[in-house]
């Protein structure tokens, strides 16, 4: 693996030598991402080629882009601290989180070093949540091998300066995907299901253990949720929906949750949110297919979208969708095998 990632680097450092061109907080676990820039960037990773894409979505009817190129060759979860300018992923090359200093003033097609390396001790990881200097990365492989008996694992590292390490382990007693902070409290998507579960407190769970989530909701009108993400100034859920895993074209969508706090406390643990407290977007004129993860912009009232499967992979943005259905995005460019998305204000 690592002779193929020397000779990726070595085929676009010779492409970039010879040309450089550039094309023309929606996790609330972010607490060092808060400054009031004019900018709106889409960060994505992808599971084709392991590079990360920045998006300037500021204008939605002119959208730029560049490309950062890793020594990965399929990425996840994706996360960016505008204050110190540190870019992260979890990479599913080398099973690990790669951190990156200095990266704001790139241009497309340069090449990362790695200036942060985690531990190379994950097995499947996908998405990536931040709260202060811990970062969680939900881990989707099957922990006993048994498919009947379903979990995951949830890693817990710990950044200081230079350095990430790993400070916990959780066993999940569900299979993981998507994660999102809402304060102090975890929320995950249960894979396979229409359900999402919360663990209050997470952090406080300082030691290696299996943990049951405090408590577990379905999301009706939804088959099988994958991305996930929470914005606290205006109490708003997103979450996707893949559909059948045999259909990865046309059968996606996302459900829009307004007033979540009051609406998740008002269903008991193991019962239903009703489908007349969400807004669904679903479709063939939506391009979702396979909507892997979810980015959301209160003040544009905007959600972007990687959707991994559909015509191989799109960038998608939607706004405009207060009556939900089968709408068109008003962003949606190329990426192959796109995995995760992060906005960043």
């Amino acid at each position: 693996m690592k002779s193929l990632k020397f000779t990726k680097i070595a085929v676009l450092s010779l492409l970039t030598a010879v040309s450089f061109t550039s094309c023309s907080n929606d996790d609330d676990s972010v607490d060092m991402n808060n400054q009031n820039n004019s900018s709106v960037k889409v960060y994505a990773s992808n599971n084709s080629d392991g590079n990360i894409t920045i998006y300037d979505v500021t204008n939605s009817s002119s959208v730029t882009s560049k490309t950062l190129i890793t020594t990965s060759l399929a990425a996840d979860g994706v996360y960016y601290d505008s204050t110190n300018d540190f870019l992260l992923q979890a990479s599913r090359t080398d099973l690990g989180l790669e951190g990156f200093n200095n990266t704001k003033d790139l241009v497309s097609g340069s090449v990362l070093s790695i200036d942060i390396d985690g531990p190379n001790d994950m097995q499947s990881p996908r998405e990536v949540a931040v709260n202060g200097n811990l970062i969680v990365v939900a881990d989707n492989a099957d922990v006993d091998g048994i498919s009947a008996t379903p979990d995951g694992r949830l890693y817990i590292y710990s950044k200081n300066g230079n350095s990430i390490t790993l400070r916990n382990t959780i066993i999940t007693d569900f299979k993981v995907w998507g994660i999102t902070f809402k304060g102090n409290d975890l929320y995950a998507v249960v894979d396979a299901t229409n359900e999402i579960a919360v663990f209050t407190n997470f952090l406080s769970n300082t030691t290696n253990t299996t943990l049951s989530a405090t408590k577990r909701i379905a999301i009706e009108g939804l088959v099988r949720t994958h991305g996930i993400t929470y914005d606290s100034a205006s109490d708003v859920m997103v979450l996707t929906d893949i559909g059948a895993a045999s259909n990865s074209q046309d059968d996606g969508g996302f459900h829009f949750i307004e007033n979540f706090t009051a609406k998740f406390n008002g269903v008991s643990n193991g019962g239903t949110l009703a489908a007349s407290q969400q807004i669904r977007v679903a479709g063939s004129s939506t391009l979702l297919g396979n909507p892997v993860d979810v980015a959301y912009d209160a003040t544009s009232q905007t959600v972007y979208i990687a959707e991994a499967g559909n015509g191989g992979g799109r960038i998608l943005a939607f706004n405009n969708f207060a009556s939900g259905g089968n709408i068109s995005p008003i962003i949606n460019t190329t990426l192959a095998a796109a995995s995760s998305v992060y906005l960043s204000k």
